[in-house]
């Protein structure tokens, strides 16, 4: 191997159009969820439009108002702002609908 020449192995490529997808969430966004599991650190855990969001002091089988604090490659991190009223928690069935729509 070459001193300097180094060999690209996958991986984001920004000459080619690689990277990453656009979120289909935004900072400061409210949404309705349903806490579907619980993280390995004790966060409630929503998918909305499947990307994993992790909600501190959250339970499974809860619903909330969440509202998007931040955004990461892989996954966001929000915060509790209320109680969802019932049926409105946004599932990632519906999301994907919506989104089919638009």
């Amino acid at each position: 191997m070459e001193r300097g020449r180094r060999e690209r192995r996958g991986g984001f490529d920004r000459e080619r159009g690689g990277g990453f997808l656009p979120k289909p969430v935004e900072i400061g966004k409210e949404y309705d969820v349903e806490i579907q599991e619980l993280s390995r650190r004790g966060e409630g855990i929503a998918r909305i439009k499947g990307l994993v969001t992790f909600i501190p002091n959250a339970k499974p089988g809860e619903h909330h108002k969440i509202r998007i604090v931040r955004i990461s490659r892989r996954f966001a991190e929000a915060e509790i702002v209320g109680e969802a009223e019932e049926g409105e928690a946004e599932t990632e069935e519906e999301a994907e609908e919506e989104t089919e729509t638009e």
